[in-house]
């Protein structure tokens, strides 16, 4: 419960912008390709730092990255790479730009195959919202069978920074699964099948 305000939110949601994010995005079903895209290369890039540090650079992300476009992205050279290397607005670590432009590649090959990457991540989910019922105070889980499932496939396809514990996280902010806790305000909206974005 944060202090002086009567919402009750998950225990982590104490300052901005994870406020805001948990009240408006985390656990909510997406269905947009490019916002899929978005998130995964975010959670890669939070690999080793904290969610808030990623919030913080989220819009510099997004100016940077062509808004995610994973056509655009696809298409970065040396130069390019160097640009975003030398921009204090994003995590500057060359591994973590390169598998971006990697996943671009491995991202429109996914798309190819099966349509849409909404398709084909969405299956390791079974389609729809997995509804968990997490009590006040307890842990969440850092991986599940089903994020080893993504997490697999995803290497096997070419995806880099995408360990289990990544793809756990990213099934939680792509609201593949509901781990508010039950005490939420938000958790009841979203185990009704609340409101998704796609």
């Amino acid at each position: 419960m944060k202090s002086g305000n009567p919402v009750c939110r998950c225990a982590w949601a104490t300052t901005e912008p994870n406020i805001a994010y948990h009240d408006s995005e985390w656990g909510v079903p997406e269905h947009r390709d490019r916002a899929l895209f978005e998130l995964l290369i975010l959670e890669g890039a939070q690999a080793g730092l904290s969610w808030s540090t990623v919030l913080k650079k989220r819009e510099n992300y997004r100016a940077a990255f062509d808004h995610f476009n994973p056509e655009s992205v696809v298409r970065y050279d040396d130069a390019k790479v160097a640009e975003l290397l030398a921009n204090p607005g994003i995590i500057r670590n060359r591994l973590k730009i390169g598998a971006a432009i990697g996943n671009a590649r491995a991202f429109l090959a996914v798309q190819e195959e099966f349509g849409s990457f909404d398709v084909y991540i969405w299956r390791f989910a079974g389609g729809k919202p997995m509804q968990n019922a997490r009590e006040p105070g307890e842990p969440l889980p850092a991986r599940t069978p089903e994020s080893d499932a993504m997490s697999r496939d995803l290497l096997s396809r070419g995806f880099k920074f995408v360990g289990s514990t990544i793809c756990y996280a990213f099934m939680q902010a792509a609201g593949m699964v509901n781990d508010h806790t039950t005490d939420c305000f938000r958790y009841a909206a979203l185990a009704r099948g609340g409101k998704a974005h796609g």
